[in-house]
């Protein structure tokens, strides 16, 4: 498995039923997303940040400290402050990832969408993000949203994932298709 899939157990989709409940009883559930979106934008590229919410050596309160402090260094809501500064302090900061995605999944759900997970060798350009909500808009019969993420190892393509389903397409896949039936001829 790939170090950019996340898997939601039972604790992010419990933080995740949280926030969305105290988002909407706050009335900022568009702010809320907007500033997850930001957090995750700002995860995915820093290794640093990543080590800090990972790292079992840095003690709680350190994680805390400073998870804080960037929430509100990057203008985050004080509800969405409050959230990963809470989630830190009992020992979930690796979950954020996990409680992110489950969080967007019952958004989408609520809103009549659905997230699709589209994984590709490079970034995708705005046209090719576009053309692909569209295929699936039109494959699914429903709106769709759309997180990216880059995993050089597929080589060229792209895997979609929404749900419980996986559409492959990579290079990767088709070349190790080729070598077993290479294999079995």
């Amino acid at each position: 498995m790939s170090d950019t899939e996340v898997i939601t157990g039972e604790a992010p989709t419990r933080y995740a039923l949280a926030l969305l409940d105290l988002a909407e009883e706050a009335k900022s559930l568009p702010r809320v997303e907007k500033d997850l979106k930001s957090f995750k934008k700002m995860y995915d590229s820093s290794a640093d940040l990543k080590h800090l919410t990972e790292s079992p050596v840095i003690a709680t309160e350190d994680k805390v400290a400073a998870l804080t402090a960037l929430a509100k260094k990057a203008k985050l809501s004080a509800l969405t402050q409050q959230f990963i500064g809470t989630v830190a302090g009992n020992r979930r900061a690796a979950d954020l990832p996990g409680i992110i995605s489950a969080f967007n999944d019952m958004v989408a759900r609520r809103r009549g969408s659905q997230v699709a997970k589209v994984t590709s060798a490079a970034k995708l350009t705005a046209a090719q993000t576009t053309a692909i909500k569209s295929q699936l808009k039109k494959t699914l019969g429903r709106p769709v949203d759309i997180e990216t993420s880059v995993d050089p190892d597929l080589l060229g393509g792209f895997v979609v994932r929404i749900g419980s389903r996986l559409y492959d397409s990579s290079l990767k896949t088709k070349l190790e298709d080729l070598r077993l039936a290479l294999k079995e001829a």
